[in-house]
């Protein structure tokens, strides 16, 4: 089993987003039992919180479930529990390597993915609450993951 866990800042706005985007995907192209996916975030503000309710409701509009989704703390385990560990942002890929295990994990960067975008970070909708641009880069961005796990380990 392949297992990408998505890592924000709260884990309320982008990384479940993405968590809910990938896990459709995934099911959509009949590999739920080839792949996992999770969503964690680096502050613990909202542990054991559902989504934000900007994130519900775009999800809702494009009929993609986020049952079982909520927030908790990304912790040094996740480094060995997980063959993808995907930030949002440059604070949150400084955050992950200072956690005990994350200096040599290879950690990418959610925009990397998609380098012809002009953006290099996810903006967090938390702040500039624009949902529904965070939600086009996540749909495009996890397809080009899921592209490339398939390529790479299935």
């Amino acid at each position: 089993m392949i297992s990408v866990l998505f890592v924000c800042l709260g884990n309320i706005c982008r990384s479940p987003m993405a968590e809910a985007v990938l896990r459709h995907k995934i099911v959509q192209k009949r590999l739920d039992d080839k792949v996992k996916v999770d969503s964690a975030g680096t502050g613990d503000w909202h542990i054991g919180k559902l989504p934000h309710e900007g994130t519900r409701k775009l999800l809702d509009s494009w009929r993609i479930s986020y049952e079982g989704v909520s927030a908790r703390q990304v912790n040094s385990q996740d480094f060995t529990d997980f063959d993808y560990v995907i930030a949002m942002d440059d604070s949150n890929v400084e955050n992950l390597r200072s956690l005990p295990g994350g200096e040599g994990v290879d950690i990418i960067k959610f925009m990397d993915l998609l380098p012809d975008e002009i953006l290099r970070e996810v903006p967090d909708p938390y702040f500039t609450g624009n949902f529904d641009e965070v939600y086009r880069l996540i749909d495009l961005g996890c397809e080009v993951l899921l592209d490339r796990i398939v390529k790479e380990k299935l």
